[in-house]
């Protein structure tokens, strides 16, 4: 057998190996904890573990509320509500300078109500504002990034699947997590609206004001599309917050009510209807991968005892926590320009968590942070995902350098969000310790 050290360098160059060949990250991960704890504590521990752990970690209570809120978002979508949310926001912030980009920035906080995916959320609105944006002359690059740095916003705003991850990763409740992300995911959506406002003040050839007319009455009639996504957030959010049901069944209480809605709306086809269980499915198969090939990868790291050993290594250095912070900071900015923000959470969580609660940081903080971190990686280069979601699905033609050159003016208004968190914890935990 070798020593751990010998196998962890041997692990970090066959993934990395893997990685650049295309291999899917959850594989890749799992692959290389299989043969980690093969080289270190032998093949009927690793076959053990390959034989148990993919049930083990599925069979999970609190996972189960991933594919019930990824099904709330597809089903909201099918009912139409994103539709009806961005037109709202049309009506009532068009005419102001910046107006559709800060209507596409507030519809797209607020379907994050209701999906809790990022990527779903940067391809619906690029094929619904692109064009409209386009149409009445927007700088295309303003455009792209305004959607792609939008779509973040959902890992934020509860429902948020990557707060289900942190959660079960690091072992936290998920309710107050949940719960705590919200005022951190509405600071950031005004934060993009103060930048779009500015940005188009100073060069009003990039958001020209549409010539458009909408009366008062039109703008109230408007808000009658608001009431589905409103109605869902109330449910889930509301129920969770007042203890009525455990996040698991608020998930499985806003699919249904999904449902309902796309009854109420007359949308129920069952053609579609399949087409969106089948999607929903599919997306949680995939977030599914990557969680079990993070788990392998974790208890490899566990098993040869290198979690502890780094641990020990890094809090014996004694830094001022500060310090501790910006490395957990870079880490998560390095790999975000290289892999998605699941993958990055089932791979540093299992270290990074004990050392950054070790010196003296709130876990529920530390996991908004960590979510925010990972907003940022998602519109990183050279592999910032929502970028690539933006370009692929746009009907305006669009390069990956005109997305990437749109996403960093909201990169720097993402670093100034963090700065504040960070400065003011308290607008973390408000919610949290209230509702505790």
């Amino acid at each position: 057998m070798l020593d751990p050290g010998t196998t962890g360098v041997i692990v970090l160059a066959m993934m990395g190996f893997m990685l650049a060949m295309g291999v899917h990250i959850g594989v890749a991960l799992g692959l290389g904890g299989l043969t980690g704890m093969y080289l270190t504590i032998g093949p009927n521990a690793a076959w053990a573990q390959l034989a148990t752990l993919p049930f083990s970690t599925t069979n999970n209570f609190d996972l189960a509320v991933i594919p019930l809120f990824i099904l709330m978002g597809a089903l909201a979508t099918q009912a139409g509500l994103t539709t009806d949310l961005y037109k709202a926001a049309h009506d009532w912030l068009g005419r102001f300078r910046g107006g559709l980009a800060m209507a596409t920035t507030v519809a797209s906080a607020a379907f994050g109500a209701a999906c809790g995916s990022t990527i779903v959320n940067a391809a619906v609105f690029t094929k619904m504002a692109m064009p409209e944006m386009t149409k009445f002359g927007y700088d295309k690059r303003l455009s792209a990034g305004c959607i792609a740095a939008s779509g973040t916003l959902a890992s934020l705003i509860p429902p948020s699947i990557l707060m289900v991850i942190y959660a079960v990763i690091t072992e936290q409740s998920v309710a107050p997590l949940l719960v705590a992300g919200l005022i951190p995911g509405l600071l950031s959506a005004a934060i993009y609206l103060g930048g779009i406002h500015v940005r188009a003040r100073r060069n009003p050839e990039i958001a020209p004001v549409p010539d458009i007319h909408v009366t008062t009455a039109e703008k109230w009639r408007s808000l009658r599309g608001v009431w589905g996504i409103s109605f869902l957030f109330l449910l889930v959010i509301g129920g969770i917050y007042l203890g009525w049901f455990v996040p698991t069944y608020a998930g499985a209480v806003g699919a249904f009510g999904a449902f309902l809605i796309v009854i109420a709306k007359r949308r129920f086809n069952r053609r579609t209807l399949l087409e969106t269980f089948k999607d929903a499915g599919i997306t949680t198969s995939t977030i599914f991968i990557i969680v079990i090939g993070g788990m392998l990868f974790a208890r490899f790291l566990t098993y040869t005892g290198l979690v502890a050993d780094i641990s020990d290594w890094l809090l014996a250095l004694d830094m001022p926590p500060l310090l501790y912070l910006m490395a957990f900071a870079l880490i998560y900015l390095v790999l975000g320009m290289l892999i998605d923000p699941i993958a990055i959470m089932v791979m540093t969580l299992p270290v990074m968590f004990p050392i950054m609660t070790g010196v003296g940081y709130d876990p529920i903080w530390l996991g908004v942070i960590a979510i925010k971190l990972a907003e940022i990686s998602l519109i990183t280069p050279p592999v910032g995902l929502n970028v690539y979601v933006v370009r692929s699905a746009s009907p305006v033609p669009l390069s990956l350098e005109d997305v990437f050159a749109g996403v960093l003016p909201f990169l720097l208004l993402d670093v100034i969000t963090l700065a504040l968190l960070i400065a003011f914890p308290g607008i973390v935990l408000f919610l949290p310790n209230l509702m505790m």
